[in-house]
């Protein structure tokens, strides 16, 4: 079992809220941030997205610098001494994602480096997994800690999908959320942070993680029937480091972006590890409130996770977190909360 990693401070930047605790508190109140875009959708539509209000209107990499940028100041604030001793993973689209909005990850560690005016430390990486990309980042972040390599590590993702080649790309596969078509999801953009460090019995503390791959992912060209062994494995995985069993859990929070295929994977999962009595388990998702945001996925959700348990309406505790992506990477981590 690899040694528990504290959660300390986080930050996000999103459609609903430009820092952590306007967003949690309007996702908590289930407000959205959903609004017409200037992309047309099948019918002559507008589609309804969920974009960032930025002060200004940047676009492409220079947009995704300062949202990231935006978290990890916040994160900072809270933890000013961490601020030159700070190893940055940082948490991007798949590379060969259409309309990667910051495909050369690692000039934009650069940029934010300059902005956040703190240079990456030599530790620093990019993980490209979209949306499961923080659990895999939390394996890194773990074994950076572990080695005492940094004494913090921080967790940044930043995405979107409102850019003109992705929209264009989901609507021509019928991904999207449209008058004409119910099975999609709405295109978002975000960036979120988390900072880690040794534990410290404070904070969130990650006691287990699961990675995984689905063979019949979402759309898979052999049309393989979807049994949810890839996100089971990543739940036992999960489970199995904690040693706790799932009837155990106090809620999940999960990726659940639209299409009914995540919402089957969850249940799959479930169905096949719950046993026993247990109290209910509540399920919250970012994407009712932001829509899919990527690989900023996993650490909004860490987020929601650590604000409700230091401001006390957590539906539990532990808490799972679950993401996964269209070619089948899944991944879980059990987080428990040992805030006053």
């Amino acid at each position: 079992m690899s040694a528990p990693i504290d959660i300390v401070a986080i930050g996000m930047v999103t459609a609903v809220g430009l820092d952590a605790p306007s967003a949690c508190a309007a996702m908590r109140a289930h407000l959205d941030g959903f609004q017409e875009t200037r992309f047309l959708a099948s019918g002559g539509d507008w589609l309804i997205g969920a974009p960032v209000p930025l002060p200004r209107s940047w676009l492409g990499e220079k947009r995704m610098v300062h949202l990231a940028a935006g978290a990890i100041c916040e994160a900072f604030e809270a933890v000013p001494e961490a601020r030159g001793q700070t190893a940055l993973i940082l948490c991007l689209a798949e590379e060969d994602r259409p309309g990667c909005p910051a495909p050369d990850g690692a000039r934009l560690l650069g940029r934010i480096g300059e902005i956040v005016e703190s240079q990456p430390h030599g530790r620093s990486r990019i993980v490209a997994h979209g949306r499961p990309s923080g659990h895999v980042a939390l394996e890194q972040a773990r074994r950076i800690l572990a080695a005492s390599e940094a004494p913090y590590v921080m967790i940044v993702g930043v995405d979107s999908y409102l850019t003109g080649e992705a929209i264009a790309h989901y609507l021509a596969h019928r991904r999207l959320l449209t008058p004409d078509n119910p099975n999609g999801f709405i295109p978002g953009e975000a960036a979120a942070a988390v900072l880690c460090t040794r534990s410290q019995n404070s904070g969130l503390c990650l006691f287990g993680l699961g990675l995984a791959r689905e063979q019949a992912f979402i759309y898979n060209p052999a049309d393989l029937p979807l049994r949810g062994d890839g996100m089971t494995s990543a739940y036992r995985a999960a489970f199995d480091e904690a040693n706790i069993e799932m009837n155990r859990l106090g809620y999940r929070i999960a990726d659940l972006i639209g299409e009914q295929y995540w919402f089957k994977q969850s249940a799959l999962a479930s169905l096949r590890l719950l046993r026993g009595r247990h109290e209910f388990q509540d399920f919250w998702s970012p994407a009712e409130s932001l829509g899919n945001v990527g690989a900023a996925a996993v650490p909004i959700m860490i987020g929601m996770a650590l604000t409700a348990a230091r401001k006390g309406y957590a539906a539990g505790n532990p808490v799972l977190i679950e993401a996964s992506n269209d070619t089948g990477a899944c991944g879980a981590a059990v987080l428990a909360a040992r805030v006053a």
